[in-house]
């Protein structure tokens, strides 16, 4: 290794070095007292719970103390490249406080973040302020062998001491100064080690190793008992349509036909009328049948795909719709019938209830994802869990790990993003 590699080398290590005493040193003077603030602030308010006074602010007080915890978790990724996970239960909508305080309280991970609390204000504190001390005392050490020792140092009697070292005179300023190197040596490339410590101190109380998997678990029961919930009113509406369509033009057809047998040498007018009447029947019964395949799966769906089912969608509408498809593949059928039919429920809001005047679907595949946004210029208003048929499209990608957003201020316009984690084949 040449000179000028060393040199970058040591600088490399230098700058490290530097920057994880600074961020410690920073953290240290942050950690105590957002630690002792906080604490403090969530046993008064949870001792206040039985008065009433509690329920009202120990639900801000649990959301700030996430949020000193969420910072603590940037921080980890940024500085050390730390992930410390964290699976925070959702909170009931339209909640009253005591609902709000008891599902604040009853998350495991809430509990975890006060915990960590009183940890972090102590070897939390401690692990934080290391690496600042062994970068910065040993400066001292330095300054003292300079000659800075003669202000502390003022008679005989006097002694000043550096850590276990008693400076009285230079010959010990220099003693000072050695264990001061000694100090630097040994920490100089296990500062960002001993802040990476930190973190891990964090991570061994606030993270959620199994927190995933947990969620995850629960994630996917609540999206199985969706998907047979849906399944289940899928196959009700199947039966029903049967029942009262085809399976009631069929039989009447099949009653007509027997009539048409009796009648066919005595009243032929008559057979010649019920014989045209079973044609309407059955060519009824076809189209409606058709439909209902059409509601199952779509032929256009499964012969060309979801871009052109989604097209054949926009053709119908009474509505101008512009349509942009950039894929540049095919999905699993279940993932491409999931989209098509929250498409189909989306632009059948849009054109029942947002008097909109245009629709814009945009289908596209980024980034190992099927995005899907489907916009309108209507009045807006439209909410999951408010009727509008958005729950029902949420559940349905739930089950494939989809998510929807929806950006529908008063006034418009309405926008609906579905994103489905899938690969193009």
């Amino acid at each position: 290794m040449n000179t000028d590699q060393k040199r970058d080398d040591f600088r490399t290590v230098a700058r490290e070095a530097l920057l994880a005493a600074v961020q410690g040193l920073v953290l240290a003077l942050v950690v105590l007292p957002c630690g002792v603030a906080f604490f403090a602030l969530t046993l008064v308010s949870l001792a206040l719970v039985p008065l009433g006074i509690g329920l009202l602010t120990t639900p801000a007080i649990l959301t700030g103390v996430r949020a000193l915890a969420d910072a603590r978790r940037r921080l980890a990724a940024q500085w050390c490249g730390i992930r410390i996970p964290a699976v925070y239960q959702p909170l009931p909508e339209h909640a009253n406080p005591w609902t709000r305080t008891v599902a604040l309280l009853r998350d495991p991970q809430v509990r975890r973040d006060v915990i960590w609390l009183p940890v972090d204000m102590t070897a939390g504190f401690v692990t934080a302020l290391v690496p600042a001390v062994l970068v910065f005392f040993p400066l001292e050490g330095f300054l003292l062998a300079a000659g800075v020792w003669r202000a502390y140092v003022r008679g005989p009697g006097d002694t000043y001491w550096y850590a276990f070292v008693p400076v009285t005179g230079q010959v010990s300023a220099f003693g000072a100064a050695a264990l001061a190197a000694v100090i630097l040596a040994v920490g100089w490339r296990r500062t960002p080690r001993l802040l990476a410590a930190h973190f891990r101190l964090t991570r061994a109380v606030i993270g959620a190793p199994d927190g995933a998997l947990t969620e995850r678990v629960r994630v996917l029961t609540e999206t199985r008992r969706d998907a047979v919930d849906t399944s289940a009113a899928e196959l009700r509406r199947i039966e029903r349509d049967l029942h009262d369509g085809a399976q009631a033009r069929l039989v009447a057809m099949g009653m007509d036909l027997g009539t048409i047998e009796m009648l066919v040498e005595r009243d032929p007018a008559q057979a010649k009328k019920l014989i045209a009447q079973a044609r309407r029947n059955s060519a009824e019964a076809l189209d409606e049948l058709r439909d209902l395949v059409r509601g199952i799966h779509p032929p256009v769906l499964a012969e060309r795909g979801l871009g052109d089912a989604v097209r054949a969608l926009a053709l119908r509408l009474p509505l101008p719709t512009e349509v942009t498809v950039e894929l540049s593949g095919r999905a699993d059928a279940p993932v491409e019938s999931a989209g098509y039919f929250a498409v189909n429920e989306l632009l059948t809001n849009a054109v029942k209830h947002s008097d909109a005047d245009r629709v814009w679907v945009d289908v596209h595949h980024t980034d190992g994802r099927l995005r899907i946004t489907v916009t309108d210029n209507g009045r807006g208003g439209a909410a999951i869990g408010a009727g509008s048929g958005l729950t029902g499209v949420e559940r349905r990608l739930g089950t494939f790990d989809g998510v929807l957003a929806v950006s529908s201020p008063a006034g418009g316009p309405t926008m609906v993003t579905m994103e489905i984690p899938c690969v193009l084949s």
